[in-house]
């Protein structure tokens, strides 16, 4: 039987958070935890609300509702929405940098990792006297941190540089330090929000190397983060968050192929999802996720407990203000739709051959299709045609907007060739998105306008290569 997990194999615990900014909530009844000695990432597109909830955790701002706890080693728990913000390092001993790099620029790399320790040197100073007096209690607190303080330059290979200024550092070698620096206050939830934004491959090796080599001391880390070969390479647990709600939670492997993550990170009908869900081998996942905005969903529930439709979160004051997301906004939510209406959907019953061996008539199959030929429907595209003229389609991908998927869709609809789609009326457009389930996706696009210059492009071919007949 296993074992179920305490609360002390927990470091964090985040139940039911909620961060609403007047009439807008950043963070909609989030549920989370991450275990102790574990790599945790958050991650999610823009405007998810990942760095809000980094806020709420270490004391930034204090959430409008729900509790974030955080069990010590040594058996302690505090609540960290009910500390004041400065309590929390020195107490919970939580710890975090920012997507802006922070250092002191102008102060060496020791300096900076001093600066890091000055609560511990204050108190053994006496606050000034005993260190001004050279008393040993403060020589020996001062030989310890620098000690500190290099044992990180090291782990962050950097201490051949420790009396350069931290300005002169290059890009990633800062982000490192910055680590480091956080590393010398003692945490045991060390909290990174976007620690390998602008890193190159070599230098986001390097953040890889440093950030396991804090693992294996014991320290928890918190990670928001989105590179994806960061995430992939170090996270034991990823939690994904879209318009402020959770939307996946679990390992790695099981997040990347989840399609819910895969529509809210990288976005529907994008030729990313497709190339994704190749590599993940999935089929039915690509054409489950071939769709666009449904105006008849809005926002689904989250994953969170207890939570309603984000169109339902706010109202306030007298006036009956509301704020909601638009529908057809949340894309994990419109996956959980499509996948919902094909599980609705009646499985047909086998034919069994009893009726045949009894010898009754039985129903004649429906004959095959011939290749090529369009099936025709009522309110279709006017201008569709059975096969590409001369045996030829015409590569609609060329189109922005249009990928792979949809150019087989298209040509499935009789639409082959780039003068097709230049020729379509407003009839003919709307067919189009109603077929595809786009928005006003054509008209943004411009679909007609990219479709008559290749069109032209393609008629001029001919005339400049041909000469006489």
């Amino acid at each position: 039987m296993n074992a179920t997990p305490s609360s002390n194999d927990f470091i964090l615990q985040v139940e039911h958070l909620s961060m609403k900014f007047g009439g807008l909530v950043a963070i909609g009844d989030l549920s989370f935890q991450a275990r102790r000695g574990e790599i945790t990432a958050l991650i999610g597109p823009n405007g998810a609300g990942k760095t809000t909830v980094f806020n709420c955790i270490t004391g930034f701002y204090k959430p409008s509702e729900g509790m974030i706890t955080l069990n010590r080693n040594d058996g302690s728990t505090y609540l960290l929405e009910r500390l004041p913000n400065h309590e929390i390092p020195a107490r919970a001993k939580v710890a975090r940098t920012f997507q802006n790099i922070r250092l002191f620029s102008g102060m060496t790399l020791l300096e900076n990792l001093l600066v890091a320790q000055h609560n511990k040197l204050m108190k053994a100073s006496g606050y000034t006297l005993l260190g001004l007096f050279g008393f040993p209690s403060y020589r020996q607190a001062s030989a310890e941190s620098i000690e500190l303080a290099r044992h990180w330059l090291e782990k962050a290979d950097l201490v051949e540089r420790a009396d350069d200024p931290a300005g002169d550092l290059p890009y990633g070698a800062q982000r490192r330090l910055e680590i480091a620096r956080a590393m010398c206050t003692g945490p045991e939830l060390l909290c990174l929000d976007e620690p390998a934004a602008g890193l190159n491959p070599k230098e986001s090796a390097a953040l890889n190397e440093l950030l396991m080599g804090i693992k294996s001391t014991g320290t928890s880390i918190l990670l928001i983060e989105h590179d994806m070969s960061v995430v992939m390479q170090i996270s034991d647990h990823v939690v994904v968050l879209e318009y402020g709600r959770k939307i996946s939670d679990g390992n790695p492997a099981s997040v990347r192929t989840d399609p819910r993550v895969i529509a809210a990170y990288l976005g529907v009908d994008d030729e990313e999802v497709e190339t994704v869900l190749t590599e993940v081998g999935d089929e039915d996942v690509i054409e489950q996720l071939d769709t666009g905005p449904d105006s008849a969903h809005g926002p689904g529930n989250s994953a969170s407990m207890m939570a309603g439709p984000v169109s339902d979160s706010v109202e306030h004051g007298n006036k009956g203000e509301r704020v909601t997301v638009s529908k057809g906004a949340s894309k994990a939510a419109q996956v959980d739709a499509r996948a919902a209406s094909i599980a609705s959907k009646p499985i047909p019953a086998p034919a069994t051959k009893s009726a045949a061996a009894k010898g009754k008539p039985t129903a004649k199959a429906p004959a095959k299709k011939a290749p090529g030929k369009a099936p025709a429907k009522a309110g279709d595209i006017s201008n569709r045609l059975d096969a590409p003229r001369g045996g030829k389609a015409d590569s609609l991908i060329r189109i922005k907007g249009i990928g792979p998927v949809n150019e087989r869709k298209l040509n499935e609809h009789g639409i082959f060739h780039f003068d097709q789609i230049a020729a379509w009326k407003k009839a003919d457009i709307e067919a189009a998105e109603a077929y595809l389930a786009f928005d006003g996706r054509i008209a943004r696009e411009d679909w007609i306008g990219q479709a008559k210059t290749l069109a032209k492009e393609a008629a001029a071919k001919p005339a400049t290569r041909g000469g006489r007949k």
